[in-house]
């Protein structure tokens, strides 16, 4: 887990640059609670910087990834909070408002296996000092399968027609896998693989209504390795939920 014209955005200048990055600073059970980032950003409306620090405890020494991951936040005052995610490899957190409320959101990512082409996300809101996770944008309505004459179809609306995709590119790999015969005849029903969403990243929506998220979901062909192309969309955070604002298939070259 296509448009108006939407100009998506790459946040460099949401992601704060921190002060401290990847510093042993404690030992809890005989494993090192690892710095990862220190940020100053106001997550509460009060006007004020709160200080807020990534930590994370490594799976062992001479792994890269974290299985325990969490920011604390400390107020002016003596207000402190604690978010707990997924374990993961390369946190990092993000600020921005997403839900429109003019307070920047809190908004986490990791990289769930070392190759990072996919990723994990937590929302979460500090508004009024109080702490609010909220949910991430999940797409469940895209189907596709294998069709006669080394062709595919793809549905990503199902109020719209299909996507039909040529695959005569692939035929001899296809005809090997024994989905068609040589002559384009399905030998057997096939499903398209369709994944997850794998990666957001904050999107520009428009002045008037501020940002939001894009996504871009893979979709292949008879295994992973077989890329046909990604799925990207644009979401809004509007009365409590995630809207599909539009999307659009981009084929693989």
């Amino acid at each position: 887990m296509k448009q108006f014209i939407l100009f998506p955005l790459i946040f460099t200048f949401f992601i704060l640059v921190p002060i401290l990055t990847v510093a042993a600073v404690e030992d809890t059970n005989n494993h090192k609670t690892i710095l990862v980032a220190t940020y100053h950003e106001d997550v509460t409306g009060d006007g004020q910087k709160e200080e807020i620090q990534l930590k994370g405890i490594r799976f062992s020494q001479d792994s890269s990834y974290f299985h325990n991951l969490w920011a604390d936040i400390k107020g002016p005052q003596t207000k402190q909070w604690k978010i707990v995610y997924e374990g993961g490899y390369k946190p990092t957190l993000q600020f921005i408002d997403l839900n429109h409320d003019g307070i920047n959101d809190v908004l986490f990512q990791s990289a769930t296996n070392e190759t990072s082409d996919l990723y994990s996300y937590q929302f979460n809101t500090l508004k009024n000092e109080k702490l609010t996770k909220l949910a991430i944008p999940e797409s469940y309505t895209i189907t596709g399968k294998f069709k006669n004459n080394f062709k595919a179809a793809l549905t990503i609306d199902p109020s719209k027609k299909p996507i039909i995709i040529d695959m005569k590119e692939r035929k001899t790999k296809h005809i090997h896998q024994g989905i068609y015969d040589r002559d384009g005849k399905l030998l057997k029903e096939t499903k398209l693989l369709i994944a997850p969403i794998t990666f957001f990243e904050p999107a520009f929506i428009s002045k008037s209504k501020g940002y939001g998220l894009k996504s871009y979901q893979q979709v292949s062909g008879a295994n992973h390795q077989d890329k046909l192309g990604t799925i990207e969309a644009f979401w809004y955070f509007e009365k409590g939920k995630w809207i599909k604002l539009n999307q659009e298939w981009n084929a693989s070259n």
